[in-house]
This record gives structure tokens, sequence and C-alpha cells, in this order.
């Protein structure tokens, strides 16, 4: 199979921190452009981070005729704009999470790269780690019994009012940084829709963006709750609780590629720890989209999952203003 020449908009610290080993050694991806505002600084990231071409502007990363797929790591606000314009550009996208800042500019986005036959995805990469794989099968087999409720944990602690993720302007705050996670995560597991959600929220009083979050979603005889926060110690994790037993991914968002990751299974007789891995969620992650695209079939997770995550994100918000629950 022929590798997938990717470009990238922006010279992210995110690419650099996770990204930037797992594609230059993937036998799927040839890294081909980068672009920034800035061409010095693409050339020095390009330099550094096996790229082919570097570029002064992300335009001409579109325009690039060998570029056959684009990566977007650009802050949030901006999400829906470059989707739209690597579609008109007929390059195939995979965007980082939230694909937008509410779930109608995320239809009208998806819906419009549709239109130009362009494939586009949300970059969840979680969902491709094979601890995530092996605990959704021991769910659907019934190793725990029923599930009645799901509880994820997910935290960090940033009080810098500088940092993209404190900026409301731009799409900042813990719901939409990583209450999407939450959100999914029970979303993926149940293979289903919540119906109704309510939920408890903190803003901070000078920059405005959401720093603790609360929910509970209505799965009709499943519950879920999750905690957010941009204000909390560091922790992340999702207990899945069934009639059987009761299920734990341990580092569930956040997986380190070069060890194995546990889950913890009680099944009623007994209680063992399951490792997966090692493996890099964000190349396995693009080797599927990759697939996907030379396979000319769907995205690995479709439009639609990121539209429906956005709605329950919609939810969430509009119930922590009135204080009740909220139909989705």
């Amino acid at each position: 199979m022929n590798p997938l020449k990717l470009g990238v908009l922006g010279v992210s610290s995110h690419y650099g921190l996770c990204l930037r080993h797992p594609l230059a050694h993937s036998p799927l991806v040839e890294l081909t452009a980068l672009g920034s505002r800035n061409l010095a600084k693409a050339q020095a990231a390009a330099a550094e981070w096996g790229f082919t071409k570097a570029y002064g502007s992300y335009e001409e990363v579109l325009g690039d005729p060998e570029v056959e797929a684009v990566y977007i790591p650009l802050p949030n606000d901006v999400h829906a704009e470059w989707i739209r314009k690597c579609a008109d550009a007929g390059k195939a996208v995979i965007c980082e999470k939230p694909i937008a800042l509410d779930s109608g500019e995320a239809k009208a986005a998806l819906d419009y790269a549709e239109s130009k036959g362009v494939m586009a995805m949300e970059a969840f990469m979680y969902r491709f780690h094979p601890q995530w794989v092996r605990a959704k099968e021991l769910i659907d087999c019934g190793e725990i019994g029923q599930v009645k409720a799901i509880h994820t944990m997910f935290c960090y602690k940033n009080n810098d009012p500088t940092n993209i993720r404190n900026i409301k302007e731009v799409g900042g705050g813990a719901l939409l940084d990583i209450g999407c996670y939450a959100i999914s995560s029970s979303r993926f597991l149940l293979g289903a829709e919540p119906v109704r959600v309510v939920a408890d929220i903190d803003y901070d009083p000078e920059g405005g963006t959401d720093t603790f979050a609360f929910a509970l979603m209505d799965f009709g005889d499943v519950r879920t709750q999750f905690t957010v926060s941009t204000r909390l110690a560091t922790r992340q994790k999702v207990t899945v609780y069934g009639t059987g037993g009761q299920l734990t991914v341990v580092l569930p968002f956040n997986a380190f590629p070069d060890v194995p990751l546990t889950v913890v299974v009680n099944n009623g007789v007994n209680t063992r720890e399951i490792k997966c891995g090692p493996a890099d969620q964000y190349a396995l992650m693009f080797e599927a989209f990759v697939k996907a695209y030379r396979g000319g079939g769907g995205a690995p997770i479709p439009a639609s999952d990121a539209v429906a995550n956005m709605k329950v994100i919609d939810a969430v918000f509009r119930s922590g203003e009135s204080g009740g629950w909220v139909d989705i």
C-alpha cells in the first residue's frame, strides 16, 4: 500500500509531542508538507520533524498537488473553517477534537466535506488503542453483566491565562478540551446515544472558560457520569459498572506508547489485569485512516459520530445554564 502524502497545518506542540515520532516511523504516512504563518518556523520544524517541504502559509499546503490529506491541529475556533478549505482543495482531513465549537457548525462543515467527496474524521485517537478495543469486547460479550453505570474522571491543572486552553474566544475550556473524551468514550463503550443530560459547570471569573464540569448522561437503562476540570490535579480513569462485575481503563486517554497499559476486570469470580500493548494510538489512528482512504470506504470514525458528540456537549452547556435536565 502506498503511503499517504500528508500535510500539516501549523507548527503544533501537540504534533511535536505526540505525533512526530509515530508518523515519522509509519510505513503508511509520508510527511510531505508542513505549513505555518511564519516560513522560518515552518522550515525549522520541517527539518526537525522530517517533512519534505515547508510553507509560509496554510493555503500553500492545500495548494500542493502532492498532498493527499491534511491534519488540522489548529485552535478549536478555526477547525470548521479549515475543514471547508481542505474540502475545496480536495484534501482528506483528520481534524483534532473538538471538530467545531458546536454541533451546528460541525454538521455544516462535515456536510460540506461530504458534498465535495472528501473524507473527514475527528481525531479521537483513543478508540484505536488495543486497551479500548479489548474493553469494548469484554463489555459486548457480557463479561461484567449488564452495564448500569460508567464513571469518568479526566482532569489537569492549568492556571496560565495565556494558554490556548484558557482562552474562551478560541474555544478553550474543560468541556471542549477533555469533556469531549468523557462523552465520546461512554458513547463508544455503550454503542448508544444519551437522551438527556444534567450538568453543573464552574467558570473562570476572569477568562470566562469553563474550568470544572460535572454531568450525568441518561442512556435509558444506563447512567454515566463524568468530572472534567482544568483546575484539579492531573487524574484520568474510566470505570464501567455492571450487574456481574466492573471494568476499569486505568490510563484511558493520554496513553503511553512504549509500555503496556492495563484494563482491570472483576467478573465476580476474581480480579485480573489485562495488559494491552505497547501500542501508539496516534500511529494506529492514522494507519486506519490511510487504509480507509486507499480502500475507498468511509472514515474509521464517521462524520456523524463527531456531530453526535458535539450535540451532547451543546446539551451539557445548556444544562449548566438552566440547572436542569436537557434533552439532546
